[in-house]
């Protein structure tokens, strides 16, 4: 202990200016929004970096269950391309008469993932310079992932659909009616869709898909099917269980998605609403 006391004295002028410096960068950021977006950007850069040594090791590992990922994926345009009306074939698609013109994808590669937390987030190796902005969509070939946040160079995290903050505009596919897709913060396998009024005529097994109504995922994605519903306190609206066709514990590659219009419709929606 006297050690210590004798270490902290010969070195106390070192030590105040540390602490000083410290705190001086700390209010420096908390006050200028160009200082805290600089910290921001490369906090991502330098996790991302590390996130990324460490999925270049799990991607060795991993190569047997992408590639029987990738067989899968195959398999399943093929079918799409040989037949067309079958429901396998079509587990998985996108409104193909607006995707060509409205929305650009970008392939990129998940190098960390959360999801044993409430509020969980990715890591993708794509950003800023790859033309990744923050509200894209992100998805796989079997349903969406998640919501991009934030944004370096290189990265960027995603807010993952297993996160209590998100909501996701979702549409049961039989019946074409739109709710509000949540998660409870319990399984990782299954989300909550919310706000279908009781009308509807569901069933278990419906599929659940992306409604199309706003910027980020255009319409037809897949996100999953009905595992249980009931009605809510009110008896007027259901709380539906999805089981997501994606595990969201093992996802590789991913996809960015960009609506080429959104800033044209954010605009002229703000406008409207002002």
């Amino acid at each position: 202990m006297q050690q210590i006391f004798n270490f902290i004295f010969r070195n106390k002028n070192f030590l105040l200016f540390l602490l000083l410096f410290v705190l001086s960068m700390i209010f420096t950021v908390q006050s200028h929004s160009y200082h805290r977006s600089k910290f921001v950007n490369s906090a991502n850069f330098l996790s991302g970096g590390i996130y990324s040594a460490f999925s270049n090791i799990d991607e060795y590992f991993a190569l047997k269950s992408t590639n029987e990922e990738l067989v899968e994926e195959n398999l399943r345009l093929r079918k799409m391309l040989f037949n067309p009306s079958d429901s396998l074939a079509n587990q998985i698609t996108i409104d193909s008469t607006s995707f060509d013109k409205n929305y650009i994808l970008v392939s990129t590669k998940v190098i960390q993932n959360d999801f044993t937390r409430r509020d969980n987030f990715l890591t993708i190796k794509k950003g800023s310079s790859q033309g990744i902005e923050p509200d894209m969509g992100v998805f796989n070939s079997k349903g969406i992932v998640g919501i991009i946040d934030k944004t370096s160079s290189g990265y960027s995290t995603v807010i993952s659909i297993l996160n209590s903050t998100s909501q996701i505009n979702a549409e049961i596919k039989k019946t074409q009616n739109f709710g509000t897709l949540k998660w409870d913060g319990k399984s990782p396998y299954t989300v909550q869709l919310a706000d279908v009024p009781k009308r509807a005529r569901i069933a278990i097994g419906d599929s659940i898909i992306t409604g199309g109504r706003s910027t980020i995922f255009p319409k037809g994605i897949h996100i999953g099917a009905i595992k249980d519903f009931k009605l809510d306190g009110s008896e007027n609206y259901y709380e539906i269980e999805v089981e997501l066709f994606n595990d969201m514990t093992k996802l590789n590659n991913v996809y960015v998605i960009k609506n080429k219009d959104a800033e044209e419709i954010k605009a002229l929606q703000n406008s409207t609403n002002e």
